[in-house]
């Protein structure tokens, strides 16, 4: 009777896990959209709690548009814009921030009845904890990338978007490892559960941080062909400034996102298919198709992102494709490291 509560009870907490993890996957895609409508500076100030509060009046929107003449967007980029335009992109931050405090809400209140209810066990507690202090960081984080484009220049750090958009891919990471765990009672770890699969995951990580530097210096639009990069599959003024060129020159931005693309993809390929044609597990071989799934629909996301010059919904759509990747791989790993247990729950 014990193990049959405490299993219904991971599922309760597993279905609120899921739900933060699908709304942070909508706020992953709606910060993309918000970085691609050239959005994300329309608020200039950080009120998080009075800030929840549209503009109700013609005057309140006056307001917000002179505050934002005051800064370098308006001045080096979108001088002349009409009250119409700004409405435009300030709805886009607006619903980025306020979605944001709805998944604070979301993780918070469900937290705290969970644990006076008793239904969250002993070794997730810890997990749950770091969560909320990671979703707190996040906030900060976010304000602080776009204290960067108030200063001297009409965008936000690509160092500061790409620490934001790690922050929140390893939340969201985070949420749905637990949320595998919590659904898979039937499933322990093998004897050789080595933590060098996790590898994998590493890899699909390293390469999304490297599409926010794409992202945070407009990179993508630097070379819209595919497979070459203008004339040649290596451009010229590659590294041209050293190492520093990783980060800061778009031609090397945009060449190390397309080859870590290859190598991730010829990666995932072969461990999908090894699974999927070799394998004597039945759920193994399932994420192994999943993950062959995931990363074709990526690479036809990402060669269309570059040749439609980022457009909004295509590349929206290869970031969320990234995330989706993401998942997948990591439902893999812990097939891969987990196999049926002796007396599973019945």
């Amino acid at each position: 009777m014990t193990a049959v509560i405490s299993h219904r009870n991971d599922m309760i907490v597993g279905r609120w896990l899921a739900i933060c993890a699908v709304t942070i996957f909508g706020m992953i895609l709606l910060g993309g959209v918000t970085r691609l409508t050239e959005s994300g500076l329309s608020m200039v100030d950080w009120r998080p709690i009075m800030g929840v509060v549209p503009p109700l009046s013609h005057a309140d929107w006056l307001y917000l548009f002179d505050q934002y003449k005051l800064f370098p967007e308006y001045q080096l980029v979108n001088q002349g814009m009409g009250l119409d335009e700004f409405k435009q992109i300030f709805w886009f931050e607006y619903l980025h921030r306020m979605l944001g405090r709805f998944i604070g809400l979301l993780f918070f209140v469900p937290f705290m009845i969970f644990l006076w209810m008793g239904k969250v066990k002993p070794e997730i507690k810890p997990h749950l904890f770091f969560l909320l202090f990671l979703g707190a960081c996040q906030g900060l984080m976010g304000w602080y990338m776009v204290k960067s484009g108030l200063v001297d220049r009409p965008d936000v750090s690509q160092y500061r978007l790409t620490a934001h958009l790690g922050l929140a891919i390893a939340i969201y990471a985070y949420i749905v490892w637990l949320t595998i765990g919590l659904f898979s009672p039937d499933r322990e770890p093998t004897k050789d559960a080595s933590l060098g699969v996790f590898s994998v995951v590493a890899l699909v990580y390293v390469m999304i941080l490297s599409g926010g530097f794409v992202a945070g210096t407009n990179a993508g639009l630097s070379f819209p062909t595919w497979p070459l990069m203008g004339d040649s599959f290596i451009p010229p003024a590659l590294y041209s400034g050293g190492w520093i060129s990783s980060f800061e020159q778009v031609t090397t931005i945009h060449f190390n996102h397309r080859m870590l693309a290859y190598v991730t993809g010829i990666t995932l390929v072969v461990l999908g298919l090894r699974t999927w044609l070799a394998d004597s597990d039945a759920r193994l071989r399932r994420a192994g198709v999943l993950l062959l799934g995931a990363i074709t629909l990526q690479i036809v996301l990402g060669i269309s992102t570059v040749l439609s010059h980022v457009d909004v919904a295509i590349a929206a759509g290869h970031q969320s494709g990234a995330v989706v990747l993401l998942t997948t791989v990591l439902f893999w790993v812990h097939c891969y490291r987990t196999t049926f247990r002796t007396s599973a729950i019945s």
